[in-house]
């Protein structure tokens, strides 16, 4: 379907989402304060359409309504008609997406929200087709009856919107029961849960869609390294090989998509989002530290590859995501189709590589003349094929009679080639959006990836994001902001712009040893806790408590695709605390965490990095404080020794004189800041320190049990 010529409001938006529907008949507008009033002079009802730019169904609900004139006109003359763009806006999406699961059962996006012009919810769907199919109501249908609800019966719909409101109001606010104690005993009630939903055959959990879902996975190697149960260890080992293996890692430009739409892992939604490249490449970093298997290793380093060529902007902050869909090469531009830039018919394959390259590559990567995609959800993809690892290297070694050393020769010889012809396709587009929050994870993750490589390039884009971020997302006041696009920064921060900064500020210190970065960590959580921290009861509030736009005031403990706010904030808590000694951040991080705890008794694996966090609170992680030159050898042999160590959570701190003024607690530890020491606390007790490798490595085997050691000073 053509363009429509006239662009409406949403053309002075710089979210790519937003632009993408600028050209629709629908008389869209931003939401903000000019839109709220026009709602309410009007007395119309808002149609509220929530999604992002790599969203597929979102992309098949504007060819199919919001480019056609018919029911332009229709939602034109009923609605004021709202399009909001979720990453931009993920206190908007919170309470709406509160609201679809409350009236359907379920979520997603496409998030197609009627609401009242005192923005209370009334009516709730996802994706809607034009007309009645699928099972689902056609947006034509829901139009007319809505229009004729609000004309004639419109007390109805007010009255309707007031009791799910009440509802929703309600199921925001949990109070603590004070006859509770906190226990771990929810830590082995997890592990039980996830190891039930283990799929034994193809990795991850369920059956169906699979998500690598890294909150899960980092849980149960945690849980590995407090109980040293293998079961656990295994069930992640035999997951992240399945992904790695499967269509959901892209083989020639690395990176992984989002999720796949079978359970083997081989068909996937072709979108690359930022979180998932940040959260799952420091997942296969912590594997190979506990395995020493460079398998981990080599997806880690390039996961972030894929990144940094891709990802990145001139200014050091990263993008959001990269689309699912591309134009065909002979087709028209604006048609897209999900997939096409990732997927090959054999005969192109077979064309480009020579014989007997091509054979083995099709063997190994199981390309066929109908196609490999096994689970076609659309319909679209045919004969062509996915690139997913079929045959092992030694398999396909066995299958040709060749040597080991020969088959990868020829695959990387197919992969190089392979990926040059895709290069002359047209690319899916990047959605340029830099979020503080996502920015966050991709710092944690360049600096994890510092720490076990050594690869300075590591430790200069994360702390070149961070300078940005430090920069270019925060006010006059200190606040952050949570979007910024071609130097236009915008829209107050959420408590996870908050909480994932401060933490991968922590994380960024203890690669760098950069003590500004600490310093603007303390900063920040204490502006968190102003904004967001309910005194009352605990918790903390997923976006500003005063902002009149947001009326429902929830406080996520869901650990998704993402951890919660709340998860990871109770855990910058909990660092912070150990690091300075305050007992004030414990304190809260507890009546947090109690006012939570009934939901992770009930439903452990909804909040597998909150249930880490309680665990944190019974079993303070180790701290090592050390001293010395940092450029010395000696000094870099041994921070080397412990960043190859898997020890989750680990506090580690550069003692100079510096550190020791904002860290007062140091002063009692360590009282020469020039001569190389390494002291090895748990509980707030240290061993006494040591200069050389072969003693920290014993230490560092013995780590667990120092704190019963007779040989441990008091703090």
């Amino acid at each position: 379907m053509t363009a429509h010529k006239t662009p409406n409001k949403l053309i002075y938006e710089k979210s790519p989402y937003l632009q993408q529907h600028a050209y629709n008949p629908v008389n869209w507008h931003a939401w903000n304060e000019e839109t709220l009033k026009l709602a309410k002079a009007e007395e119309k009802p808002i149609f509220l359409s929530i999604g992002y730019s790599t969203c597929y169904w979102c992309h098949v609900m504007e060819r199919e309504c919001f480019e056609d004139e018919g029911i332009a006109k229709l939602l034109n003359d009923t609605f004021i008609n709202i399009k909001v763009d979720r990453e931009e806006r993920p206190d908007i999406d919170r309470t709406y997406m509160s609201a679809l699961q409350s009236l359907t059962g379920s979520g997603g996006w496409p998030m197609s929200i009627f609401i009242t012009p005192e923005l209370k919810p009334f009516y709730a769907a996802t994706y809607i087709p034009p007309k009645a199919k699928y099972g689902r109501s056609g947006l034509e249908d829901i139009i007319a009856q809505i229009s004729e609800l609000w004309q004639s019966r419109r007390s109805e719909i007010y009255e309707s919107a007031d009791k799910v409101f009440q509802i929703l109001d309600r199921k925001s606010y949990s109070y603590i029961d004070e006859s509770r104690e906190l226990s771990a005993d929810v830590f082995g009630m997890l592990f039980k849960k996830a190891d039930s939903l283990f799929d034994e055959e193809n990795g991850g959990f369920g059956s169906g869609n699979k998500f690598p879902r890294p909150v899960a996975l980092n849980f149960l190697l945690t849980y590995y390294y407090h109980t040293k149960d293998v079961r656990a260890l295994d069930i992640v080992r035999y997951t992240l090989k399945k992904m790695r293996d499967g269509g959901i890692f892209d083989n020639l430009e690395y990176g992984f998509h989002r999720y796949s739409v079978d359970e083997k892992w081989r068909v996937p939604h072709f979108e690359k989002m930022l979180y998932d490249q940040a959260q799952i490449s420091q997942l296969y970093f912590d594997a190979y530290l506990i395995t020493k298997e460079k398998y981990y290793l080599v997806t880690a380093e390039q996961t972030l590859e894929y990144v940094s060529s891709r990802m990145t902007d001139s200014c050091g902050g990263f993008y959001s995501a990269e689309d699912a869909e591309s134009a065909p090469d002979a087709g028209e531009p604006h048609i897209k189709e999900e997939g096409y830039f990732y997927l090959f018919e054999k005969y192109e394959i077979e064309e480009l590589l020579s014989q007997p390259d091509a054979g083995i590559f099709c063997y190994a990567y199981g390309i066929f003349q109908k196609g490999n995609t096994i689970h076609d959800p659309h319909e679209v993809f045919g004969t062509r094929n996915v690139l997913y690892v079929c045959n092992d290297i030694f398999d396909t070694a066995k299958q040709f009679g060749i040597s080991t050393e020969e088959t990868e020769e020829s695959l990387n010889r197919s992969l190089k080639i392979l990926k040059e012809y895709r290069d002359t396709r047209t690319r899916p587009s990047l959605d340029r959006k830099i979020l503080t929050s996502w920015n966050s994870h991709i710092i944690s993750a360049f600096a994890k990836g510092y720490r076990v490589t050594g690869n300075r390039d590591y430790l200069m884009r994360a702390e070149k994001a961070a300078d940005f971020l430090l920069k270019e997302m925060r006010g006059e006041d200190g606040s952050l902001y949570h979007r910024w696009i071609e130097g236009e920064r915008k829209f107050d921060a959420s408590l996870d712009d908050y909480a994932f900064f401060v933490k991968s500020l922590l994380d960024l210190y203890s690669a760098g040893f950069n003590p500004d970065f600490l310093r603007q960590a303390f900063v920040i959580t204490d502006s968190a806790i102003k904004k967001f921290y309910d005194r009352k009861i605990g918790g903390f509030f997923d976006s500003d408590i005063r902002n009149p736009e947001i009326i429902l005031k929830t406080k996520d403990s869901y650990d998704g695709a993402e951890p919660s706010g709340n998860s990871v904030m109770i855990e910058n808590l909990l660092r912070i605390s150990v690091l300075t000694g305050e007992k004030g951040y414990k304190e809260i991080a507890e009546k947090s965490l109690k006012q939570f705890y009934s939901q992770l008794e009930k439903s452990p694996f909804n909040s597998p990095y909150m249930v880490s966090d309680l665990y944190y609170l019974f079993n303070p992680p180790p701290e090592i404080v050390f001293t010395g030159n940092i450029n010395n050898n000696d000094v870099k042999e041994m921070l080397d020794d412990v960043n190859k160590t898997f020890l989750p959570n680990l506090i580690i701190v550069h003692a100079t004189t510096e550190t020791g003024e904002a860290l007062p607690v140091i002063k009692n530890i360590v009282k020469d800041f020039n001569n190389i020491n390494f002291y090895i606390c748990e509980n707030y007790k240290c061993n006494l320190p040591v200069n050389d490798r072969k003693n920290l490595n014993l230490l560092l085997k013995q780590i667990k049990t120092l704190k019963a050691s007779g040989e441990n000073n008091d703090i």
